[in-house]
This record gives C-alpha cells, sequence and structure tokens, in this order.
C-alpha cells in the first residue's frame, strides 16, 4: 500500500443504533484493500470497543483513521468526563457504565482490556473534566 488512506467520522453520542458504524466502514475498507483477515478483525475489535466507549462515556465523538504502510492508526477522541483511574479502568470487568447501559448488553468491562489485547500499540490520554483520546495502531 503505496498510498495514505485518511478517513474521518463522527460517532453520535448516546446513540446505539449508530454505534459501530465507523469500525464497520473500516473494516470493509481493509477487505477492500487485501489486508490479511486475522489483522481486519483485530482492527475491527480494537476499534469498535473505542467507538462504544465514545458513544458511552464520551458523548459521542471523532474517529480519525489513517492507512499508510505496513498500518492503520486510529485515533478516536472524545470530550467527555475523562478516566478517572485509568490503571483501574485496564481491569477486565471494571466499569462505570450505568445500570441503563448494561441492561442493553454493553459496559462489561471490557472495552479497554480488549483495546489492549487486539492493538499493537495502544496510547491512552485521558484527563479528567476533558475527555480521552485513544490510538490504536496495527501493524498489517
Amino acid at each position: 500500500m503505496g498510498q495514505v488512506i485518511i478517513r474521518d467520522y463522527d460517532i453520535p453520542g448516546d446513540d446505539f443504533l449508530a454505534a459501530g458504524e465507523a469500525s464497520s466502514a473500516v473494516r470493509k475498507l481493509l477487505s477492500q484493500l487485501g489486508v490479511a483477515p486475522d489483522r481486519i478483525k483485530r482492527t475491527a475489535i480494537a476499534m469498535y470497543e473505542a467507538e462504544i466507549n465514545a458513544v458511552i462515556h464520551g458523548h459521542g465523538g471523532k474517529a480519525h483513521v489513517e492507512i499508510s504502510g505496513d498500518k492503520i492508526t486510529i485515533v478516536i477522541s472524545d470530550e467527555g468526563p475523562g478516566i478517572e483511574d485509568l490503571e483501574l479502568a485496564m481491569q477486565e470487568g471494571y466499569s462505570t457504565a450505568p445500570d441503563s447501559i448494561r441492561e442493553m448488553g454493553f459496559g462489561a468491562g471490557m472495552g479497554l482490556p480488549n483495546m489492549k489485547k487486539n492493538a499493537d500499540e495502544l496510547v491512552i490520554n485521558t484527563e479528567k473534566g476533558k475527555g480521552t483520546e485513544v490510538t490504536i495502531t496495527v501493524y498489517f
């Protein structure tokens, strides 16, 4: 892949019907580019988890996707409350999602651990009261 492909997506807040549209579009794009299925799956899982977190906790946000050379870099940012205790939030099963979100099948506390497991590189910048930016990199 010699060219650089850039895509930007809006992630609507609190809209669970639209949640996952950006990661689905990226999955299709990677498939069209001939990326290996296991890399597509890992990318889609990590991006979907970040996207859902932006919907649940960040009241929506933005996804910036850059595909260049042998990698995809995804930056998901929101202006939500930020992650109070990132170390705690990285533990499987820890969730601050309200019961109403859990009743819909979301908020099981696997988002950040799944991002870490599926990304080759994961950088999380968060500030209380200012939002969160998650950068996911997957190599092809």
